[in-house]
């Protein structure tokens, strides 16, 4: 051909392809429909010189896609249609249509060859196989199964493409402490080993109360009531007889004393003066707050009967109820931070002294004491607290993302990311959880790449290759 001829042939191909491209748009052809459009035209023009142009033919492969109307109108259906006039929609494989995922091949073996195929599998996950490949009812083809993927069937291979429409995302796993804040509501109380019970060991008549009442404050050794005890002034009487007349049954007397609960100092006050008292003083026996007072002027009292509650309260305990979850975590010592919402702007310190070893049947919670000084008073009974606890022995673990973690109810799983689009489930023993994190004390180390999001849709897939290994890789051994 001529170099006239070959510009000419130029143009006419570019004129044919313009056409073909604003048939395809208007009419809805696919890309192997104008692919073939091209050749017949461009055989039509250069007559048998086309000929010796070398033939690319493509069979159409891959599921079905969609179907398009057969006269190439823009009219596509989901699902097998028929036209108006009763003619059946045609079908479009995967091959003839766009797509952005990368062409299905046969991946190559470690060692450079072809890996070998040991049978097909049905696309749908149905329980059949063939050794050759074949078509299903809906002419969607078998898939093939790889002798590498039948060994590890419980793992998944995702394209690139695939991973960024499913939003697939991955992170490591860190070895770091899981030192972590728990809140807690709190109230205060007394301290029992700080509460003392006035009360009598004979019966007493009361002459006189002093100007103690409920609320008031004393101090160890003041003196609280003045009473009259015929069973005391008796045993006063012979110990002042015993020490008058020097027998040996001095100590027994005074003994006797103490043991109705008459007070040192007054003993040796008897002693010095070897005279016997009417009147015995009843003394606070340690400094704090009254409790209660049930003495009152011209009453009698038997022996054991309360008269006086009195607590110290310069350390008092703070209870706080705190979740069975975070129990783990806790242990006597540990530091607790503490504020009052009547005491705003004012934060305390505290030791945990004492986590009580019952749980809570409603709420759930175990109540844990804290020892909180209170020299000046202001901590009163039964104000509310807030307490934080620092948990954790600050022992670096292995901790993932909560998000990471598929909770099945009887084993725990995460998908590890493997590599090259490959994932992997992988069973893992649990441990705490704090702010979003969770320890893992078995299944995976520092380091492992571990799937985030999209989780549930990698672990369905992994789950039906492993069954669909188990139920089909049988029968194609047969």
């Amino acid at each position: 051909m001529s170099i006239c001829g070959k510009l000419v042939l130029i143009g006419v191909v570019g004129g044919v392809a313009g056409w073909a491209g604003l048939a395809a748009g208007g009419k809805g052809w696919t890309p192997a429909m104008l692919t073939d459009a091209v050749q017949v035209q461009i055989t039509a023009l250069m007559g048998r010189e086309a000929e010796a142009m070398p033939a690319a033919p493509r069979k159409a492969t891959g599921p079905i896609i969609y179907y398009r109307h057969p006269d190439g109108l823009a009219e596509w259906s989901a699902a097998p249609t028929d036209t108006a006039d009763g003619r059946g929609f045609l079908p479009v494989l995967a091959s003839e249509d766009v797509s952005f995922d990368p062409e299905s091949v046969t991946p190559p073996d470690a060692d450079g060859g072809e890996r070998t195929v040991l049978y097909y599998r049905h696309p749908m996950g149905l329980p059949d196989t063939s050794p050759v490949p074949k078509l299903d009812s809906m002419g969607m083809d078998y898939l093939p199964v790889y002798a590498g993927e039948a060994n590890d069937a419980g793992s998944v291979n995702v394209s690139p493409g695939k991973l960024q429409r499913t939003g697939v995302r991955t992170s490591l796993a860190v070895l770091q402490p899981m030192a972590t804040m728990v809140r807690a509501p709190g109230i205060v109380a007394l301290d029992d080993r700080r509460v003392s019970v006035i009360s009598l060991r004979a019966d007493a008549f009361i002459e006189e109360v002093e100007d103690v009442t409920t609320g008031s404050i004393v101090e160890a050794g003041e003196p609280l009531a003045m009473l009259y005890s015929p069973e005391v002034v008796a045993a006063a009487a012979q110990y002042v007889s015993d020490l008058r007349n020097g027998e040996g049954r001095v100590e027994g007397s005074r003994q006797r004393l103490a043991n109705l609960g008459v007070p040192t100092a007054v003993i040796d006050k008897i002693s010095a003066d070897r005279r016997t008292p009417v009147q015995i003083t009843l003394m606070a026996p340690r400094s704090g707050v009254v409790l209660e007072r049930m003495a009152i002027e011209g009453m009698m009292s038997e022996a054991g009967e309360t008269l006086f509650r009195i607590a110290d309260t310069s350390v008092v305990w703070v209870m706080a109820d705190v979740p069975e979850s975070a129990l783990a975590g806790l242990s006597d010592g540990n530091v607790a931070t503490i504020t009052f919402p009547g005491l705003p702007g004012e934060i305390f310190s505290g030791l945990v002294d004492k986590i009580y070893p019952e749980v809570d049947m409603q709420t759930r919670t175990a109540r844990i004491r804290i020892d909180l000084s209170n020299p000046e008073g202001r901590l009163l009974v039964n104000m509310f607290a807030d307490v934080a606890l620092a948990t954790g022995d600050g022992a670096p673990v292995v901790q993932v993302p909560e998000t990471a973690v598929i909770d099945t109810g009887d084993r725990q799983v995460v998908i590890r990311d493997m590599g090259e689009g490959k994932f992997a489930p992988q069973d893992v023993v649990l441990g705490r959880q704090a702010a979003g994190m969770v320890e893992v004390r078995e299944g995976i180390a520092e380091g492992d790449r571990i799937v985030t999001t999209s989780t549930f849709l990698i672990d369905a897939e992994s789950n039906l290759n492993a069954a669909l290994a188990a139920l089909v890789a049988p029968e194609a051994a047969e």
